[in-house]
């Protein structure tokens, strides 16, 4: 977090005062002591960042400046944009600093004490986090030579530490993350304990850049967008096979597991989200409309009535989940044991209206679909079906080439329902977790407010973690909606209800599988998984009986009888990632044959055009 000034009343502790150490985050805190030790160090760096602000634009004012996944960050708010060029600047000056080796100093005063000093500097923000703190705690902080900020830790002991940052880049924040409070420079870093490390991360960004799902998704005819319906994709030709492909795959999937397919409604009245408690919760982040006298109107109002029966508004939303419209599928009629599971599957459209500044291709969108399915299950069967869907999304990740880990997220601040349920909730996907082979990871307080989730992190070809699939235990929404069923007792019961999604969103999951494969699909799932190409204007009639017959072989197959070499053609297809390139001249027409060449190989074979439509139908098979 901030300032930088004379220590003026800080008091000096040692690295093991009780007092502050209260506040620290400690090593329990993190997997392993390298995470903490990488946490320290970011931390550090932050800090670092900042004193070098301070001492070449003295009238800065902190923020914040945390670790984050990739390194750290720092809010700052400066009289005018911070350029390039200061960026190097101030990294020299970090470096400065570094080679003094000055200490870093935890310290302690009173609130008054610290709100006196940080006010005399000017240091707004970190005297508006002063008053947020307990008021009979003392407030921690850190000094390292005449820069002094509020934290709790932890940190190195030394500057001299710090070798191996680097700045990354600057972008806009809002104080408190409110698009009302002002608004503030971002600078993020990031800082390993080795020059190699360093250099190993820096490698992996330059190779990030050239995956950007945006950068390919252009270049390869997938998606696009258009500012005229913001958060929302257009799916061109080949990114509609794309999805449609990793839609029917999904089916095939779960119908061979026992769900069964629903659509549902876009639209739903008020009353089913008060129902569901996401009028309460989730109301911000939902597209209101507004009907009165059954004429839609132009903006959702908060008044639902006005004087008269014909004045009456009625307030609509856009669904942003399936969940509370599955409850009244299951509502619908009398339910009995015999049914559960029940495994309703939905690739319906969502909306969701995320902040204009929060969009960034297909990663995070306003209009977007899942692989969503809730599982209506009898209390005691939650452990099984839960093992059981772990299972599943390890299956599916194993099958792309990706690595999946899991973490529990537990019980928030705000939450429905009673603690009992809650630690019944969570005791039973821990059970799960470690009964599956996953070691116990935890996420405080990350769970939705109607119960405990289980994420995953699954980690692509360059490293890169992800979350995609989810998994949570809900308790309240069948209390909500008071689902029951008959159970062998004759007898009502609630069931529980289990959200599960395994890709996610369609968006988003496409965007993490476009970066992960660079754009060069495997053959089951690339768009185009043929180009046939002729060497010249003869060929072209057994070009298209060689096109007609894979594709009556249920292989996706696009043609270029064009006037071009045939060496352009080659070099168009490589360009277009398409996994394979059929060659047909004088001799491929005269033996009936096609010559072969993979994507990104010189290398040609020669098959038969029997030989050839087996060999890609049977690479073509593919099922998670």
């Amino acid at each position: 977090m901030s300032p930088a000034f004379a220590p003026g009343t800080l008091r000096a502790m040692s690295e093991t005062s009780p007092a502050l150490e209260e506040h620290e985050i400690g090593r329990d805190a993190f997997q392993d002591d390298a995470e903490y030790q990488l946490h320290r160090l970011r931390h550090s760096a932050a800090h670092l960042l900042a004193h070098a602000v301070s001492e070449l634009f003295p009238e800065a004012r902190f923020a914040i400046g945390p670790p984050v996944k990739d390194g750290f960050y720092y809010d700052i708010a400066f009289a005018r944009p911070f350029t390039p060029d200061d960026l190097i600047a101030i990294e020299a000056r970090m470096q400065q600093i570094v080679k003094r080796d000055v200490p870093i100093v935890r310290g302690q005063m009173s609130p008054a004490e610290a709100e006196a000093f940080f006010s005399a500097k000017g240091q707004n923000f970190k005297v508006e986090l002063i008053r947020s703190f307990p008021p009979n705690e003392p407030v921690g902080t850190f000094t390292q030579g005449d820069f002094v900020d509020l934290c709790r830790g932890p940190h190195v002991d030394r500057t001299g530490k710090l070798k191996h940052t680097r700045l990354m880049s600057v972008a806009g924040a809002y104080w408190r993350a409110d698009a009302k409070n002002e608004q503030l420079q971002r600078i993020y870093g990031t800082a390993f304990p080795t020059a190699t490390l360093l250099a190993q991360h820096l490698e992996r960004l330059e190779q990030a850049k050239a995956r950007d799902h945006r950068k390919l998704g252009r270049e390869l005819g997938l998606f696009m967008f258009h500012e005229w319906a913001p958060g929302a994709a257009f799916w061109l030709p080949r990114g509609t096979t794309l999805y449609n492909i990793l839609a029917a795959k999904m089916r095939d999937l779960l119908f061979g597991e026992g769900y069964v397919e629903v659509k549902t409604p876009l639209i739903f009245d008020k009353e089913l989200w008060v129902t569901s408690g996401h009028w309460e919760h989730y109301k911000e982040d939902m597209f209101l409309v507004a009907e009165k006298n059954d004429v839609l109107l132009h903006a959702a109002g908060e008044k639902e009535t006005a004087p008269g029966a014909d004045d009456r508004v009625r307030l609509m939303a856009a669904k942003p989940m399936n969940c509370p419209s599955h409850m009244l599928i299951f509502r619908s009629q009398k339910r009995s044991y015999r049914e559960l599971p029940l495994r309703l599957h939905d690739q319906g459209v969502l909306h969701r209206n995320e902040l204009s500044g929060a969009l960034s291709g297909l990663t995070r969108v306003r209009q977007f679909s899942q692989d969503d399915a809730h599982i209506f299950v009898a209390q005691d069967d939650v452990g099984a079906e839960v093992g059981r869907l772990i299972g599943m999304v390890k299956r599916v990740y194993d099958k792309l080439g990706m690595g999946v880990e899991v973490a529990l997220a537990t019980r928030p601040d705000k939450f429905l329902g009673s603690l009992e349920t809650w630690d019944r909730a969570e005791a039973g996907l821990k059970e799960a977790i470690v009964a599956n082979g996953f070691p116990l990871k935890l996420k405080p307080k990350d769970g939705t407010f109607y119960g405990p989730k289980i994420d995953y992190q699954v980690t692509d070809a360059l490293g890169r973690q992800f979350q995609t699939a989810t998994l949570q235990l809900d308790y309240q929404l069948p209390e909500r909606f008071d689902l029951s069923y008959v159970g062998s007792d004759n007898a009502e019961h609630r069931p529980v209800v289990i959200h599960r999604a395994i890709y996610g969103s369609f968006e988003r999951f496409i965007g993490i599988l476009i970066e992960h494969f660079a754009g060069v699909f495997p053959f089951w799932l690339a768009p185009v998984q043929i180009k046939v190409l002729s060497v010249g204007g003869d060929f072209v009639d057994y070009g298209r009986e060689v096109v007609e017959r894979l594709t009556a072989a249920g292989l996706r197959v696009e043609a270029d009888f064009g006037d071009a070499t045939v060496g352009a053609k080659v070099r168009d297809a490589q360009m277009e990632k398409i996994p394979y390139s059929l060659m047909l001249g004088a001799r491929e027409k005269e033996n009936r044959t096609v010559t072969v060449r993979a994507y990104g190989k010189k290398e040609q074979e020669t098959f038969s055009l029997d030989e050839a439509t087996t060999r890609f139908t049977e690479e073509g098979r593919f099922a998670f």
